[in-house]
């Protein structure tokens, strides 16, 4: 395969839509809480670097898996891309982010790291396990942390971390749910699995909702006419997702609690500023 060919695949395998909306999301946080220039570039290049390590984990880790589901979007499942690339790939990323990690110092850069290893740890063990949503809530609890903590003084705060734990868990939920059929006939048995989807879909709903409302009520002061319409835009959405998802074949569900993470990503952006 040429080389352009192979950058292409490595870009399919690496999980390329959260990946960038992760990164994107993060460098877009650490701007508004007042980072800066250079340490707006040092979050996006470390939380990319992490992105990249646990996308290209996961599609090595699970691709004898992905062949016998029949993933025609998995580029080492059909054979597109050598396994031996793809694992390269991923210990390139995985040394990578520990010094780009640590441009933001030793403390941000540590809890960066630790989120990384909690997302490396769901992949290794954790994704067919009951605890699997522990691992989405801690990494995305910790990311937050890790841009705040970059900052003069290495301030954590609370709410942001309780937010972004809610926000990881309901993800993992909403995550699982186009493909928990798919998971399930492979023998991967994680906590939504085991919970079904018309349970998963509520946990969804309920954790994003509990994100909103957490992002609404923690920045300093009453909550705003933004924090307020958007937990009614969450919870209206939320509701609609767990009820109208019980329908066989629909993807209001699924749809539902996406609307509902954009609205907590919108949230947690425009609360940056109080961190300040």
């Amino acid at each position: 395969m040429s080389a352009v060919g192979t950058v292409r695949a490595l870009v399919r395998a690496c999980h390329p839509e959260p990946t960038a909306a992760v990164t994107a999301v993060s460098a877009a946080l650490a701007a508004s809480v007042g980072r800066g220039v250079a340490g707006t570039v040092a979050t996006a290049a470390a939380v990319l670097a992490g992105q990249l390590s646990v996308g290209w984990m996961n599609d090595y880790l699970d691709r004898d898996r992905d062949v016998r589901s029949g993933r025609g979007d998995k580029p080492v499942a059909t054979g597109v891309l050598d396994p031996a690339v793809l694992r390269a790939a991923t210990a390139v990323a995985a040394v990578a982010v520990v010094p780009l990690s640590l441009l933001s110092g030793l403390f941000a850069g540590s809890l960066h790291l630790l989120a990384v290893v909690s997302a490396w740890a769901y992949n290794l063990r954790l994704k067919a396990t009951a605890l699997s949503v522990l691992p989405y809530a801690a990494s995305f609890g910790l990311l937050p942390a890790f841009i705040t903590a970059g900052l003069p003084g290495r301030p954590v705060v609370g709410w942001l971390v309780a937010a972004g734990a809610l926000l990881g868990a309901g993800a993992h939920f909403a995550n699982v749910l186009p493909d928990i059929e798919d998971d399930l006939r492979t023998g991967v048995r994680g906590l939504p699995h085991r919970l079904g989807p018309g349970r998963s879909r509520v946990a969804a709903a309920v954790l994003l909702v509990a994100a909103s409302v957490v992002l609404a009520v923690g920045p300093p002061g009453p909550p705003g006419v933004l924090g307020v319409g958007a937990v009614a835009v969450a919870v209206v959405c939320g509701c609609g997702a767990a009820l109208l998802g019980r329908r066989p074949g629909s993807r209001a569900a699924f749809l539902g609690v996406l609307v509902v993470a954009a609205v907590d990503v919108a949230l947690l952006l425009a609360s940056g500023a109080s961190v300040r």
